[in-house]
């Protein structure tokens, strides 16, 4: 588990990064002239934007994937497992 939480935060850091990069390349436009400062701020703003719904929706995607994978192999949860530890642990005392 702990290896595709490390998947999934190289993926959201890779969409963080393109979010910085987008950033770049705007305000090199703003400086060629090619947007206008004010347009150019709109832009960096709906594709940080866009960048933001996209981590959510992959984030989003890979939970449903993981839980969907967890339930077919019919693995026990940490709650249930917590559950029979504690009732070992009551049998064991009678």
């Amino acid at each position: 588990m702990s290896v595709l939480k490390d998947f999934v935060n190289l993926g959201l850091g890779a969409l963080a990064m393109t979010k910085e990069k987008a950033e770049e390349v705007v305000n090199e436009l703003v400086k060629k002239g090619e947007v206008g400062q004010e347009e150019g701020k709109e832009l960096i703003n709906e594709l940080i934007e866009k960048g933001e719904k996209s981590k959510k929706d992959v984030a989003d995607q890979i939970e449903k994937t993981v839980k969907s994978v967890v339930d077919k192999l019919d693995l026990s949860t940490k709650k249930e497992v917590e559950e029979l530890k504690a009732e070992i642990e009551e049998l064991k005392k009678k």
